[in-house]
């Protein structure tokens, strides 16, 4: 085979790799952010008040059981900091977001792990591991398996939580995507349970590039978290504030995003049907499509095709590609270019 040795440019690269969204943002969100620029001398609000206020509102949630932070991966952190026994490791799951295991590595508590049943989540094992670990964190749904747990999955986790003291973090960052009926932990969130769920705006919202998530929880494990992001007090620029109001009071946008993403996912699931392809269910903005050697489809595809998806691999799942529901014109691009460098293998 003869391989195509020139480097395309950043611009012509398909990126189906961080499940980014193909919708942009909210023309609200944009606008938004355009009205800071003349702003930008100014810090931003420490205390990120008026997203605080209006998250509350939206969820019906007191303000002191919310934390904003700068994306999820700086709650991760500043919840393995703050929360728990500190001298104990934290519980994770095998085959999943890395920064788990890397921040609780990187403070000196380091992380016990629990098998994945399959391409899933074992709630029992897991529950059954937690009271002797100082801190959880579960992604649900799943990343990168895009599985999510049901109801009875979750309120085991929760019994666990709550009977051990132990806090449980579930970070539900692709939530938005799947049913609205779909159950996650902001439903059983209670004052003397130890359970917070975390959201983000970078995935349904598209706001990726500003970086702002947060956190919901018990008021007294929450001002923890808040204590701990003090640190940095201007980590959540004036321009994501403000986007992500304009964001949140855009649901109509959220839900076009939601149903788009839906009739997307059942598209390419189908064409990944009719062309042999193995799959996992999922209810998210990407799939993970099975291939013998993913780490080498990977790195082929970026090569030779400038497409670029996620090796699974790095998550210790090796075996698939997970692949963001881009255009459908991307989406095809992948499909014919895997076609290519897996003929006869499927």
């Amino acid at each position: 085979m003869t391989y195509n040795t020139s480097v395309p440019s950043a611009d012509s690269l398909v990126r189906l790799h961080l499940s980014e969204s193909p919708f942009g943002a909210s023309p609200a969100a944009v606008a938004a952010v355009t009205g800071e620029l003349d702003r930008i001398n100014r810090y931003p609000s420490p205390e990120r008040e008026e997203l605080v206020r209006r998250l509350g509102r939206h969820w019906e949630v007191p303000e002191e059981q919310i934390a904003v932070a700068n994306g999820s991966d700086e709650l991760v952190l500043a919840t393995a900091l703050a929360l728990g026994d500190l001298d104990r490791p934290g519980l994770v799951t095998a085959g999943t977001f890395p920064g788990y295991p890397a921040a609780l590595a990187r403070i000196g508590r380091g992380s016990v792990q629990v098998p994945l049943d399959g391409p899933r989540i074992d709630a029992a094992a897991f529950a059954a591991r937690l009271p002797e670990c100082g801190i959880g964190y579960l992604c649900n749904p799943h990343n990168p398996c895009g599985t999510t747990l049901p109801a009875r999955a979750i309120d085991t986790l929760v019994t666990a939580a709550r009977d051990s003291g132990t806090p449980l973090v579930f970070d539900e960052a692709y939530h938005e995507f799947g049913p609205t009926d779909q159950p996650q932990a902001r439903n059983v969130l209670r004052d003397d349970t130890p359970v917070l769920a975390l959201r983000t705006f970078s995935k349904a919202y598209g706001l990726a590039a500003l970086r702002i998530g947060y956190a919901l929880g018990p008021a007294e494990l929450i001002a923890e978290v808040r204590r701990t992001l003090a640190v940095l007090p201007f980590s959540v620029n004036r321009a994501a504030q403000a986007a992500a109001v304009a964001a949140l009071a855009d649901q109509d946008f959220l839900d076009g995003v939601r149903r788009e993403t839906g009739e997307r996912r059942r598209w390419f699931c189908a064409e990944l049907d009719r062309r042999g392809y193995r799959r996992l269910p999922s209810v998210t903005n990407f799939v993970a499509v099975a291939v013998p050697d993913s780490g080498k489809a990977q790195s082929v595809l970026a090569r030779d095709h400038g497409i670029l998806v996620r090796d699974t691999g790095m998550f210790g799942f090796p075996g698939h590609l997970r692949v963001s529901l881009g255009t459908e014109a991307e989406l095809l691009t992948f499909l014919d270019a895997l076609d290519q460098i897996t003929a006869g293998a499927r």
